[in-house]
């Protein structure tokens, strides 16, 4: 019975997940195509996303790459895009923490944002799953993408220049991350943090490498943390 249940969760997270492989697939076909337009062999840009698996990771890097950016900047700055896996981390250990080591690991090698973002909104809104079906459901919510993932950025990559700008596949990237973040903005905290992160990316646009988006996004975690914490004081005093 357990067996049946867990697999039914991971069917649930897979229905859940599947509406993003309709930015996955033109999101990784672009990322293939900047890739060979950057210089990379089709190898080089298949280990690149197999061992990366992290879109904006992967194109922060890309960008910096092109853009002729110190090895170190470089380095730096897909590290600081991809921290937020480790919120992402800290926020579902709670979750999956007594999960046995060999699920967990895969969990965190398949922790993007889609997966994330589908599975603590399940979670939250059925506290009383088990560890089995909160790891069927974490697998199921990314089993739709990450093959398609792997197969649009080599087909991308074997494409290359041949796809033709009218297809305007970069619509992916902002798209994705609307879709993520919507249905997140569930409280005050979150919405301070997400204005902040904007005006300050704003006002930053001309620092080089991008890194005024770093500056962002830290501001905009700390801008979120003391809203969180102004609502937790106002809460006790009431």
């Amino acid at each position: 019975m357990a067996f049946t249940t867990s697999k039914s969760y991971f069917w649930k997270g897979f229905r859940d997940g599947s509406p993003f492989i309709f930015v996955a697939i033109p999101f990784g076909t672009l990322f293939g195509v900047f890739a060979t337009e950057a210089g990379l062999s089709i190898i080089q840009t298949m280990a690149f996303t197999a061992t990366v698996f992290a879109g904006a990771a992967q194109f922060a890097a890309l960008q910096l790459l092109q853009e002729g950016a110190p090895t170190a900047i470089i380095l730096i700055s897909a590290l600081a895009v991809n921290l937020r896996m480790a919120m992402y981390s800290a926020s579902l250990t709670p979750y999956l923490g007594a999960a046995p080591m060999w699920q967990r690991a895969i969990a965190a090698y398949l922790t993007v944002d889609q997966s994330y973002a589908c599975s603590i909104v399940r979670f939250e809104k059925e506290p009383d799953l088990s560890i089995p079906q909160r790891m069927a459901y974490f697998f199921g919510s990314v089993t739709p993408i990450t093959p398609l993932w792997i197969f649009s950025t080599y087909l991308g990559a074997v494409l290359g220049t041949q796809i033709p700008e009218s297809w305007a596949l970069d619509f992916a990237l902002p798209i994705t991350f609307l879709a993520m973040i919507g249905p997140m903005m569930r409280t005050p905290a979150h919405v301070v943090a997400a204005l902040v992160a904007i005006v300050v990316s704003l006002l930053m646009v001309a620092i080089p490498f991008n890194l005024g988006l770093l500056i962002a996004g830290c501001a905009g975690m700390m801008a979120g943390a003391q809203a969180e914490a102004m609502l937790e004081r106002r809460k006790v005093r009431t």
